[in-house]
């Protein structure tokens, strides 16, 4: 096929994307949202609540992150580290892993990365949310909203390669070949 021919035809392909979100918030602002009990996590300086982590915004992103051993969730991290003053213009941010705190600061030195981190270890968080099968960690984001002194769940969904939750899928994407074989690592010569 033509470039000019595919170019308009991966267009036509992406205005399609386009309309289907539109659909797709369209049906999120009609959710009854889930109402979740106020989890407490460790972090390095002691215990949080779920409740603490909005601070003074009304929403809340948590990132379930199968921790330092995933370099997909590292890749995933990365780009929200880039994005975070985006992010928490909007709504609170805190990435959740399975990892103590003292690893989860060595791992977040090591990469900059500057939101916060919170460990589920011990508690029955990301099982709860569905983000625990078969006895391994599944990574996702989870959305909640505070109203009143109830915490609800809005939205969810998991992370996987090619999703749309980190770019580098859609760049790499535009090789003709895509992906084919690569994987993150955690370091690049």
């Amino acid at each position: 096929m033509q470039y000019q021919e595919t170019s308009e035809k991966l267009g036509q392909y992406r205005e399609q994307i386009t309309e289907l979100r539109k659909q797709m918030r369209e049906l999120q602002k009609s959710v009854e949202p889930q109402e979740v009990k106020d989890y407490e996590f460790t972090t390095l300086d002691g215990g949080v609540r779920l409740s603490q982590l909005f601070g003074r915004k009304d929403y809340l992103f948590v990132i379930h992150n199968m921790g330092a051993g995933c370099a997909y969730c590292t890749l995933w991290a990365d780009g929200f580290n880039g994005a975070l003053n985006h992010l928490e213009d909007r709504a609170a941010f805190v990435v959740s892993t399975p990892d103590d705190p003292a690893k989860q600061q060595q791992l977040k030195a090591s990469r900059n990365w500057r939101f916060r981190m919170i460990s589920h270890q011990g508690n029955q968080f990301a099982a709860d949310m569905g983000y625990r099968k078969n006895n391994s960690w599944v990574p996702g984001v989870s959305v909640f909203k505070r109203h009143g002194d109830q915490i609800l769940r809005v939205s969810d969904t998991r992370f996987g390669p090619g999703d749309d939750f980190c770019s580098l899928w859609h760049f790499v994407d535009m090789i003709p070949e895509g992906v084919d074989g690569w994987q993150p690592k955690f370091r690049y010569e």
